[in-house]
């Protein structure tokens, strides 16, 4: 089956594709008109844990491949070059420039705003101090692979995403070391209670931009 009807059945919910969750979001280009948006908004939240399998190897910087814009503040949370950016940012020790797949996790609590940044399973920081006891506004947009200077929009090539995105999930409690810990090495694939990978919650705007059947255990395999 051609993958654009795969993709149709995905879509649908049936067909051969039995894991909703496989397919991948591919961005090619450094532009500002590329990107993927996520049908459903987030709750207020006061923790949440935000996971996503990553592929890239641009340069000098991998962009924007997650940014949320909320009322009154288009940085709610931003994840940009290794970074995050809760109102304030925070430089992440993540190295995810290589072409390969990698398991990239955060999670974050307004209690003393604590976080932690996860990389193929394993935890490479963690912190305080980052947007403590501000809870996340409700009711904002959800773009993969561009920065919003507007909620929803005014995006700059510079800060674009170049690469592919899959499996990007998000709860709103901080997830066990040992639940990212399995699904980075695929013994288990645990879905957002608030936004779970699916592609009928994912638009794809711009010219270039497409979603393709992927089998992420697979494809991450080397030589696959």
């Amino acid at each position: 089956m051609p993958w654009w009807d795969r993709i149709s059945e995905l879509e649908k919910g049936g067909g051969d594709v039995r894991s909703p969750e496989q397919f991948k979001l591919c961005l090619p280009q450094r532009t500002n008109y590329l990107y993927g948006r996520i049908t459903k908004s987030l709750p207020e939240m006061y923790a949440f844990t935000i996971s996503m399998w990553i592929k890239s190897s641009a340069s000098p910087g991998i962009g924007t491949p997650f940014s949320y814009g909320a009322p009154g503040q288009a940085n709610e949370i931003v994840l940009i070059d290794c970074s995050s950016t809760i109102r304030q940012e925070k430089r992440l020790p993540l190295d995810v420039r290589d072409g390969k797949w990698h398991h990239i996790c955060i999670t974050w609590t307004t209690r003393d705003g604590q976080w932690e940044a996860y990389q193929d399973g394993f935890k490479r920081g963690n912190g305080d101090n980052l947007a403590a006891w501000h809870p996340i506004k409700a009711g904002g947009v959800i773009i993969l692979g561009q920065e919003q200077d507007v909620v929803g929009g005014h995006f700059d090539a510079g800060q674009a995403f170049v690469g592919e995105l899959s499996q990007v999930n998000i709860w709103d409690r901080v997830l066990k070391p040992a639940e990212i810990q399995s699904m980075a090495n695929c013994s288990t694939y645990i879905p957002g209670n608030v936004v779970s990978w699916l592609a009928t919650n994912v638009e794809v705007f711009g010219r270039g931009a497409f979603k393709r059947p992927l089998e992420m255990c697979q494809d991450r395999l080397p030589n696959a």
